[in-house]
């Protein structure tokens, strides 16, 4: 399966990628479906191309007759070729955006600008009282057209991580490189994209652990390392035992008359939630006794300063006690949340 038309609009680098995940697509469709399944795709695809570049209402006409012969099976099998495209064309899109983003220069982040914004109005002891004072809340909530189940989406997420690995063309690491997006590729097309029953309130809530984990592993460290080394540009250090950002969640916890939670619910999201929070706790705390091997001879202070950066750098706390603010603050939901900060 071929990309549509190139643009010049459409950058290099973004359009090998997609040309790339395209041409994959297309071998996997020969092994899931036959060469006759890569034939009607690629049929269809430059019947509705010559009518839409053309605006020829003799190539459209045969495009909707081709649709309209095809039996079920067939039917099916077209939309999903169609669909698997696109998930790979918009991850492979995420990835070169992540890229630009990336390359673009520090200075002009919104970080950078917000944090230039304090110390021009009231100096380094402004931008020391905005920082101790900040307490940003992003809640998760389980929206209904949320309907991709998780394991399409760590598929997908899979092959985002192998694209942003840049390897050279015709090199031995493309090659594994290109069987592993195909292996990957296949077992997108064999996964069913949605889910066969409603999803449960503790089904919504393990779905969102799939989010969370990406912001606590990528980008939460990288944005409180930001922070961290834009303070210390202007003689400000941070408070590394205080959490600027906090992770909240709705699901499970939610009283706006959803008979699906109850108060048993309720009680097994926040258990997972804990459990989920111990869990990366625990993994932090295994990298940094490996990150952190400094001699017994190293002073307090460059201890202290090496465990301040660290945990300035890892901190997070995940405010499970927004899932039910009805509930009280117990002495496990608050432990939790600080096992996951430190």
């Amino acid at each position: 399966m071929t990309n549509p038309e190139d643009s010049a609009t459409i950058d290099p680098e973004l359009r090998a990628d997609v040309r790339r995940v395209s041409t994959l697509l297309g071998e996997s469709l020969v092994r899931q479906g036959g060469p006759r399944l890569l034939d009607l795709v690629e049929s269809v695809r430059l019947q509705i191309k010559e009518a839409r570049s053309q605006s020829s209402p003799d190539a459209a006409a045969l495009a909707r007759e081709t649709l309209r012969e095809l039996d079920l099976g067939d039917a099916t099998a077209l939309v999903r070729a169609f669909a698997s495209y696109f998930q790979l064309a918009n991850t492979a899109e995420q990835v070169h955006r992540v890229r630009a983003i990336e390359a673009s220069d520090a200075r002009e982040g919104w970080l950078e600008r917000a944090v230039s914004a304090i110390v021009a109005e009231g100096g380094p002891d402004l931008l020391a009282e905005t920082i101790a004072a900040t307490d940003l809340r992003p809640v998760f909530t389980a929206h209904p057209t949320e309907a991709s189940r998780r394991s399409v989406l760590l598929k997908l997420r899979d092959i985002a991580d192998e694209l942003a690995a840049t390897t050279p063309e015709g090199s031995v690491a493309r090659h594994r490189q290109d069987r592993r997006l195909a292996e990957t590729i296949d077992l997108l097309w064999q996964t069913d994209e949605l889910r066969l029953a409603s999803p449960t309130p503790v089904d919504e809530a393990r779905n969102a652990l799939f989010y969370v984990d990406a912001i606590v592993a990528d980008a939460l460290p990288a944005v409180l390392g930001d922070l961290n080394a834009l303070c210390a540009e202007h003689g400000v250090q941070p408070d590394a035992l205080t959490a600027p950002i906090r992770l909240g969640s709705w699901i499970g916890g939610d009283r706006d008359g959803n008979p699906f939670v109850t108060p048993a619910v309720t009680r097994e999201v926040l258990q997972l939630q804990h459990e989920h929070a111990v869990a990366h706790a625990l993994e932090v705390v295994s990298d940094l006794i490996t990150s952190l091997s400094i001699p017994r001879i190293a002073s307090p202070r460059c201890r202290r300063r090496c465990w301040s950066r660290c945990a300035r750098t890892w901190a997070v706390s995940i405010s499970t006690n927004d899932s039910c603010p009805s509930m009280p603050k117990s002495r496990t939901v608050s432990s939790s949340a600080a096992s996951a900060s430190s």
